[in-house]
């Protein structure tokens, strides 16, 4: 379980699950989604938001995508700085799953 800071004093925040890092990954939810200004507003969020919804209508409401939608997209706390937050650990995340993946020793024969 990860935490992530929803505002800026802090005072805010939201448990974030590897199962909510696999459904983003599994769906590519954050590739494209920031503009090449790099910046993340209330605009990106309902991008995703619009993109999720469209997502669950056509996979006949995927479990793993609602999860997703109740636990964070939807959440009272999500803003823009909690998806700024959100896109960071995902990145993070990601680069821990590489690492992991090139470390680990192959099984040739």
């Amino acid at each position: 379980m990860y935490t992530i800071k929803t505002n800026k004093s802090g005072t805010r925040s939201m448990e974030i699950s590897e199962e909510h890092l696999l459904t983003i990954e599994k769906y590519q939810l954050l590739s494209s989604l920031v503009g090449s200004n790099g910046i993340v507003d209330e605009g990106v969020l309902d991008k995703l938001k619009f993109t999720i919804r469209s997502l669950i209508v056509s996979q006949d409401g995927s479990k793993e995508l609602l999860d997703l939608c109740i636990d964070v997209i939807y959440h009272n706390n999500m803003k823009a700085l909690g998806l700024s937050a959100l896109i960071e650990l995902y990145k993070e995340w990601k680069e821990r799953q590489t690492e992991e993946e090139s470390n680990r020793p192959s099984d040739e024969c």
